[in-house]
């Protein structure tokens, strides 16, 4: 999750939503990484999600289920909105439970 979440952020930085809307391969690469991040929630197990409410696990298994049947109706400005503002507080999220990487040689 915290891979592609970082993904993600990678991707926005710096960019406006018009530069988003402008590029359907920014879109499809930002809809594709929620996908993973939606697919790994929904591989953690059940007592991890409960015992960090904090993180918006149903939300996010959702998304990636309406990104997947419905994939020919996104709605671009979730995924925008979601990308600048929900994916920070997650990459926060999943920072403060996960252990810590070791450090690259």
């Amino acid at each position: 999750m915290i891979s592609a979440a970082r993904g993600i952020q990678a991707r926005v930085t710096g960019r406006t939503r018009a530069e988003f809307d402008a590029s359907e391969d920014l879109q499809i690469i930002l809809t594709h990484l929620l996908q993973i991040i939606g697919e790994a929630a929904r591989q953690v197990p059940e007592e991890m999600r409960r015992a960090n409410p904090q993180i918006a696990w149903a939300e996010i298994i959702g998304m990636r289920h309406r990104i997947v049947h419905n994939y020919t109706d996104i709605d671009q400005k979730v995924v925008w909105d979601t990308v600048t503002e929900d994916v920070p507080l997650l990459i926060a999220a999943l920072e403060k439970i996960l252990p810590p990487e070791p450090p690259s040689t």
